[in-house]
């Protein structure tokens, strides 16, 4: 187990790295670039929005025990305000690692403000993400659409389904 543990940790050091923030800034454009592209309607939504935390690429890896991380920022009004990482564990039977974007809208001032006064925002506790699918013609459904917190997981080749938020632990970095 501990060969196990060893093995998970060395792979996570390899793959993640504490990024600068232009190249975070760098990632996030073209991020937000490949989810223009995957989802309009999600486009539209983001141009709505209150704030988006984009995290371009979050490296999920197991071995029976398991865990993600990846750092993001904060947009408003299309400006990066602050920087963010997403980490979380889990146990259980899987073997691999795969990446990942997302994208978490925030659909007004109250729950932005919120998230931005927390000491670490852990999804699904301190506020609830509905994950937004792809119907007929690329329209999201329109209760998901309603939410306040509202989010989005993606790779190159679209839109990414039976994944979830839930338990992953957001938290500000000093970049």
């Amino acid at each position: 187990m501990r060969t196990l543990i060893a093995s998970l940790l060395v792979l996570f050091s390899i793959t993640v790295s504490a990024a600068s923030k232009e190249e975070i800034d760098a990632e996030v454009r073209q991020a937000m670039s490949n989810f223009k592209m995957q989802t309009s309607a999600g486009h539209e939504l983001s141009e709505k929005s209150a704030g988006m935390l984009v995290f371009p690429s979050v490296i999920k890896a197991g071995m029976g025990v398991g865990g993600e991380f990846g750092e993001g920022a904060l947009l408003v009004k299309g400006k990066t305000v602050a920087y963010y990482n997403v980490a979380s564990a889990s146990i259980g039977f899987q073997l691999g690692a795969q990446a990942r974007s997302q994208v978490v809208l925030f659909m007004n001032e109250k729950v932005l403000g919120e998230f931005r006064k927390s000491k670490g925002w852990k999804a699904g506790v301190d506020g609830s993400v509905a994950l937004a699918t792809l119907g007929a013609a690329g329209s999201i459904d329109s209760e998901t659409a309603k939410q306040p917190i509202i989010g989005f997981i993606f790779s190159n080749k679209g839109l990414m389904y039976n994944l979830t938020f839930e338990g992953s632990k957001i938290t500000h970095i000093e970049k």
